[in-house]
């Protein structure tokens, strides 16, 4: 993929995530999760930074398949 196809996944991936962690986290509050049995291991801010990391990647992912199947036969098999 070019570096323009490539922007123009990740940025909207971006943006999805951004709005996931609005809205999850209006929610939920880090403190009240817990990883088998316990608290996290995780002030407030890292479970922000790590939940949107995983936020980012999966909408990033469901882009790139996006746009991966809109590729024609002869971009995929070049």
């Amino acid at each position: 993929m070019t570096t323009g196809k490539w922007m123009a996944v990740a940025w909207p991936a971006f943006l999805a995530a951004g709005v996931l962690e609005i809205l999850v986290f209006a929610w939920v509050d880090p403190q009240d999760l817990r990883w088998q049995g316990g608290p996290l291991p995780l002030s407030r801010q890292g479970v922000y930074t790590v939940a949107f990391f995983v936020f980012w990647a999966v909408t990033l992912a469901s882009s790139a398949l996006t746009a991966l199947l809109d590729m024609r036969a002869d971009e995929v098999n070049r």
